[in-house]
């Protein structure tokens, strides 16, 4: 027999963000309850580091019955809300047990899990290198560098990102009958790439460790941007002209999306 949800918060917490915990049929769910201005309706986002997260209108009615109606929403998505969880939680036993990039731990390098082996470097060299092998990375630590191990190895494959993603934008580019104005990298926490009305392209440098395939699909997705701004069918009749199975490797992005933001560990 199922119970009605109910709510506690922590009144400490401002009034437009709430900790607060609902209870549903399958057992409390810890949640933050977020008043937005923005907002036009109640929606849910379930994020591996900040959790469940609910926002409702900062309206007259969402000040009042907010956490009521954010309780009934996830009542009516518990399943969906717990399947996430659920698979962040193994995410991160996954992460936890491949250890990142230190020694004797291992990480997706091109869609392939590699295993980290650190060795001196040659004596009086003043930085340390990383060299890949077909089931390991080798990291030749200079004594001078006092970077730590993830530190050494993410600005490795930062550069291995750069080489990679240059040489598709240069294969892709003339199919495409675009010329990309620029060619950036960041490390957002929300997408992969990014292109600008002025021919600028940006991507995550963390391309590097996911697929060939996936990194492809996406600076096809934003070489085509470059054409077609917007994603109507125009546009996506562009991208499969060229990556005809690009909803795979969009998806597999979206399902290893944690894996490859914390695949390196704690810096």
């Amino acid at each position: 027999m199922s119970r009605s949800p109910r709510t506690w918060h922590h009144p400490t917490v401002p009034d437009d963000t709430i900790s607060t915990v609902v209870h549903l049929p399958g057992g409390p769910i810890p949640y933050t309850l977020r008043r937005s201005a923005r907002s036009r309706s109640v929606r849910v986002v379930v994020d591996p580091q900040r959790g469940v997260i609910v926002t409702v209108p900062a309206t007259r009615a969402g000040r009042v019955d907010g956490e009521r109606r954010a309780a009934e929403f996830l009542g009516q998505r518990e399943r969906w809300v717990r399947g996430h969880l659920a698979r962040f939680q193994a995410d991160a036993a996954t992460l936890a047990e491949r250890g990142g990039a230190r020694a004797g731990g291992s990480i997706p390098f091109r869609g392939r899990v590699l295993g980290i082996r650190v060795v001196p470097a040659v004596s009086g060299a003043r930085r340390s290198d990383v060299v890949a092998f077909a089931d390991e990375l080798v990291l030749h630590r200079a004594s001078r560098d006092r970077r730590t191990e993830p530190a050494i190895v993410e600005a490795w494959l930062r550069d291995e990102a750069r080489l990679a993603v240059t040489d598709s934008v240069a294969r892709f580019a003339p199919a495409l009958g675009v010329s990309p104005a620029a060619v950036s990298f960041r490390d957002p926490r929300s997408r992969w790439g990014s292109a600008s009305r002025q021919g600028r392209l940006s991507f995550s440098w963390r391309l590097i460790l996911a697929p060939p395939e996936a990194l492809e699909t996406v600076v096809i997705h934003e070489l085509a941007h470059l054409r077609v701004f917007g994603h109507g069918p125009a546009f996506w009749a562009l991208v499969a002209a060229h990556r005809a199975d690009h909803r795979v490797w969009r998806r597999w992005l979206h399902d290893h999306s944690t894996e490859l933001h914390g695949a390196l560990g704690p810096g």
